[in-house]
This record gives structure tokens, sequence and C-alpha cells, in this order.
């Protein structure tokens, strides 16, 4: 990507998170936010279909960008806290954007992303590996309530909070086998 390409987009990016840190996506317009980002609307429409289109491209990057902080997939089911330690590194890292990113409307789409996501990276590593339903169920739980727990209570302070998280998750896990 040329130099002035990638310039356009950080400031479309940038005027975005501005515009979404303080509305409901559904409330951004692109003129709005092509004022903001110094460009005008085709500039914009070269880029991104529409606001949607640009908020999902930035969901899709942030929750890779989680993925990535993971080292081994399968401490899921044989080190579950160390695998929830990758996560917890991930998430503080990209906590911000995803505070930013999946509220209001959003919120939802962080968990669903995210174990799309979570699943893909476990069959690439694994790729002979057909999980159980039970395993599948679990993966769910641990995300689902994981991130809610999270997101609910991490305003009492983020490291005890995920170390109950580590904790549960592990119970869960050990349950389990």
């Amino acid at each position: 990507m040329d130099m002035r390409t990638e310039k356009t987009r950080r400031s479309i990016i940038n005027a975005f998170l501005k515009l979404r840190a303080k509305k409901p996506l559904e409330k951004i317009s692109v003129k709005e936010l092509s004022a903001l980002a110094e460009i005008n609307k085709a500039t914009f429409y070269l880029h991104y279909h529409d606001i949607y289109d640009l908020s999902e491209t930035l969901e899709r990057e942030v929750v890779d960008s989680c993925l990535r902080g993971i080292r081994d997939p399968a401490d899921i089911f044989r080190n579950t806290r160390g695998f929830i330690r990758d996560l917890e590194d991930s998430f503080v890292a990209n906590e911000q954007l995803i505070k930013i990113l999946f509220a209001d409307s959003r919120s939802s789409s962080f968990v669903s992303l995210f174990e799309t996501g979570l699943n893909a990276v476990i069959k690439s590593a694994y790729p002979d590996h057909e999980p159980s339903v039970e395993e599948q169920m679990m993966i769910s739980y641990l995300i689902y309530g994981g991130y809610y727990t999270f997101f609910k209570y991490c305003d009492r302070g983020i490291k005890p909070v995920l170390e109950l998280i580590e904790k549960l998750s592990d119970g869960i896990v050990q349950l389990y086998e």
C-alpha cells in the first residue's frame, strides 16, 4: 500500500474512532466522518462501502490481533491458565479499541467474531482434530462467560477480575476432564 493511501486510511480510522468513542455506530454519518478526517466523501467510498463496512473491518482487525496473542491454541485444553493469560495480555493490549468498537449495539459482535476466529486458529493448528460437541460448548462457555464477566467487573480492577476468570476457567476444564 502506498504512503498516501495508508495516510488516508489512518485518517479515516482515527476520525472514526473519535466519533465512535462519543456516539453509537448508527449515529455516525459518512459526511461527519469525512469532515473530521479532512477528506471528501468520495475518498471515503474508495476505501469502504459504508460506516458499517469500516466498523466491521476494524472489529475483525482487533479480534485478529487478540488471536495472534495466543501462543498455543491447544493450551485451552491442557494449560487453561496459560491460555487465559495469553488472552488477558491480548485483551489488555487491545482494551481501548475493544471498548470503543464493541460498545452499544455491537457488544455481542466481539464474542461471536472471537469464537469463530478461535475455532479457526485451533483448526489450523490441529487440522485432524474434530472438536467434540462438549469441547465446542466448553469453548463457547469460557469465551462468552469470560468476556461478559471481564467487561462487567473490569472497573473494579483488571487484575483481580482476570485472576478469578483464570481460576473459574481452570475449574471448568478440570470438570470436563
